[in-house]
């Protein structure tokens, strides 16, 4: 199996850690570079290449450094409570949090991004115990579209209905 490919509940909690990292630092990554390139273009406008690479570098490795400090805090607490419950991702949460309340040098925010994502964590996992999913993965009916007039026939007579098929000509 890719590395690249390795998904975080391929292995189970207490087991295989670098996978677990790169699993969830592929979503970190990608958020913080869509967070940087929005920061960079909306925000704080920086004028030339490295104080651009400092932005992107700003955003992106305190997120990592989330995901990582989640992803070995979690791994810490199962391998050491000797048990796969709710508990180990809400400490690893918290572990999170105070990664965040250090990026932006305030305990209070780190706090409240730990209980946040201690919640979130137990959620997660509550939804892994008992098969369910927060985000499902089926396709969505679609109503109507983005092009309305080519398929509004409102305001006009019926189309036609006494048309037939062409006939092959030899």
């Amino acid at each position: 199996m890719s590395l690249l490919r390795s998904k975080y509940y391929d292995h189970p909690d207490g087991e295989d850690a670098f996978g677990k990292i790169v699993a969830t630092n592929k979503y970190a990554l990608s958020a913080g570079l869509a967070w940087s390139m929005f920061d960079v273009l909306t925000l704080s406008k920086p004028q030339g290449y490295l104080p651009t690479l400092g932005r992107f570098a700003y955003n992106t490795g305190p997120l990592m450094g989330m995901a990582t400090a989640f992803t070995l805090t979690t791994l810490a607490a199962t391998n050491a409570r000797g048990k796969d419950d709710k508990i180990n991702y809400l400490i690893g949460g918290f572990a999170a949090g105070g990664v965040f309340g250090a990026w932006k040098h305030n305990h209070v925010a780190g706090l409240c991004a730990g209980l946040f994502l201690g919640i979130a964590g137990v959620i997660k996992k509550m939804s892994i115990e008992q098969g369910w999913e927060f985000f499902p993965n089926t396709p969505l009916k679609q109503y109507g579209g983005l092009n309305i007039a080519e398929n509004d026939w409102t305001i006009m007579a019926d189309p036609p209905k006494n048309w037939t098929t062409e006939k092959k000509q030899e």
